[in-house]
């Protein structure tokens, strides 16, 4: 329905002068704040008008000729920007929101745009109805009955009216009691980050692509298939360390008569007889009938006599002897299927004999970003837009977890260039993602081709940053529709995406690493929703681990996350987390 692009739910209030918008709004907000509905509201002005008084600092910089003063103190900040030339439309004003704060977003006026409205009417004022010739209006509030099947509600009715704005606002119930159901709203709910994932996770086919390569080629790819040991590990029963070899059954000699020495890579190949023994270096393949070995400071040597000194360790049968077989046998898994290949695999694997691997070839991943005011680096800013930092940090995690990245760049808003992007990347990558206002799906054309090309979900997460996600197959390849703020897709990737390549890369129940740590500052948290908060953990004064926020946590502070070494996530049943307590801490190192 709607053509304005926000990443959560948007409601107008459509109506004459006169019917008291802004006083039912006034009255409602409190009621909205004690359901714990977070609100934004976006009032339209026919009208001059100014927020600061005159003679105010900010009123007399403004004047002084600031096309744009930002005002800010402990409790609050305020933006106001001159617009002579045109004034600015909805869509970007929604853009000066932080989303990631919000739940809802209400409208007073602009009621000839697209997006839902709640027409309210009084008898009294002598106006035409509103709803006739407004395909967006999905209620009536009003004094008398109106000729429509929209749900109607009374306009005096504060209680009612707020009931019908919290379920638009939460999409997951339909009240009935108070006289209306909301079951023609889109009810997309909202998910936890657990029941997003698995929802992925369970839509997620790893492909057969399996490929032979050299070792040189094999570190951090996954191997195809477990890798059986040819031979014994070690292959013969070896000295641990220098010194002499003896029977363990022939230990009460005083001395022992030296017979051969035996260097690593060489044998002595005559059974070992009592009161003799055999001067063997490290890894040296022990005689036959030989089980024991004396290291060689405890020996002291007199020609081919040897004697051993019990004062420094007393000397047990079958001591600094490693076995055939004792690291691997002959059939055993040396390295899984699923594994990632680090270098003390690699040098398993070569210990085996083997100079070459299975593996699975590299995840294909095509990302682009969306958006008209996205702009590359390095050209000139335009007025209004964003450098695209997405597609980089994108590209950067992709590349750590081992995929091959197909940069689309920046798609312009049309439905022809998102189209063709979106076959181009189905046709050459095993994955897509995008960053931006896709991942939203507000506009009906996006949702006309993804409709066209494949099966896309469109969720809202109950988690914080990263709340709106795209999920489904394009030509039956995953699709990803991040969000565009910076921290957010960052987020949104390490919580989805990547768990999802791994599955694709053949590994089984992928895990991140988490540890448990102590704030040592408050953490504020909604409950029942998944926080993220950027953060630095490290071992405090008493040994403990401990973490604190790296500052502002704002989803478009991108340098939240350059100083930070790990997620703080605060779960959904904690209702915050006070100085002392413990968190849960996801590491980034070797993630981003």
């Amino acid at each position: 329905m709607s053509q304005i692009n926000a990443s959560l739910p948007l409601l107008g209030f459509a109506a004459w002068s006169g019917t008291g918008k802004t006083t039912l709004l006034e009255a409602m907000l409190p009621k909205l704040v004690e359901r714990g509905i977070s609100v934004g509201v976006i009032k339209h002005a026919h009208h001059n008008f100014d927020v600061d008084k005159e003679g105010k600092d900010s009123y007399r910089l403004r004047k002084a000729g600031a096309a744009q003063m930002l005002i800010s103190s402990r409790y609050r900040r305020a933006l106001v920007t001159e617009t002579p030339d045109e004034e600015a439309n909805l869509p970007h004003l929604i853009t000066q929101l932080d989303q990631t704060e919000l739940d809802l977003i209400l409208v007073e006026g602009f009621k000839k745009l697209d997006f839902p409205k709640i027409e309210l009417h009084r008898e009294e004022i002598g106006k035409p109805w509103l709803h006739p010739d407004d395909k967006n209006i999905i209620a009536v509030a009003a004094n008398v009955p109106a000729k429509t099947e929209l749900p109607q509600l009374d306009i005096n009715d504060l209680d009612q009216l707020t009931d019908f704005v919290v379920a638009f606002a939460k999409k997951d119930q339909e009240p009935t009691e108070a006289g209306f159901s909301c079951s023609d709203l889109e009810q997309s709910g909202m998910l936890s980050v657990d029941e997003g994932r698995q929802r992925i996770l369970k839509q997620i086919v790893p492909p057969n692509n399996e490929l032979e390569v050299s070792l040189e080629q094999a570190l951090g790819q996954i191997v195809a298939r477990d890798i059986l040991s040819p031979v014994n590990v070690p292959q013969h029963t070896n000295s641990a360390m220098d010194g002499y070899a003896i029977r363990g059954d022939d230990l009460e000699h005083e001395s022992y008569r030296v017979v051969a020495e035996v260097m690593a890579g060489h044998s002595y190949d005559q059974p070992l007889q009592q009161g003799e023994a055999v001067r063997i270096m490290t890894g040296a393949p022990v005689p036959a009938n030989a089980d024991t070995v004396i290291m060689r400071e405890q020996a002291q040597q007199n020609g081919d006599t040897v004697t051993f000194d019990t004062t420094k360790g007393p000397i047990r049968a079958g001591q600094n002897v490693r076995q055939a077989g004792e690291d691997l046998a002959i059939g055993q898994t040396a390295v899984s299927a699923g594994t990632q290949i680090t270098a003390p695999e690699l040098g398993m694997i070569a210990s085996l004999g083997l100079n070459s691997v299975c593996i699975n070839k590299q995840i294909k991943v095509a990302i682009f970003s969306t958006g008209d005011e996205v702009q590359a680096p390095g050209e000139e800013q335009k007025q209004n837009c964003i450098y695209d930092s997405n597609r980089y940090t994108l590209r950067a995690m992709l590349t750590k977890v081992g995929c091959e990245v197909i940069d689309l760049g920046i798609i312009e808003d049309s439905e022809a260039a998102l189209e063709a992007t979106l076959e181009k990347a189905s046709q050459q990558a095993d994955v897509i993602l995008s960053s931006g206002g896709v991942s939203v799906g507000d506009a009906d054309y996006i949702k006309t081709i993804l409709d066209k090309l494949g099966q896309i979900n469109f969720w809202r997460i109950n988690m914080r940053p990263g709340r709106p996600l795209a999920f489904g197959q394009i030509r039956q390849k995953p699709f990803f529709g991040l969000p565009g703020n910076p921290v957010a897709v960052m987020v949104a990737f390490l919580q989805f995406v990547e768990p999802a390549i791994r599955k694709l890369q053949g590994i089984d129940n992928w895990q991140p690493q988490v540890f448990k740590a102590v704030a040592t500052e408050k953490l504020r948290s909604r409950p029942g929703r998944t926080e993220y908060s950027r953060g630095v953990f490290s071992i405090d004064a008493n040994g403990r681990l401990a973490v604190r926020t790296t500052g502002q946590q704002g989803s478009g502070i991108l340098r939240s996350m350059s100083e930070a070494n790990c997620l703080i996530e605060i779960v959904p049943e904690q209702p915050g987390v006070e100085i002392g307590e413990r968190v849960r801490v996801i590491p980034l190192q070797g993630r981003v």
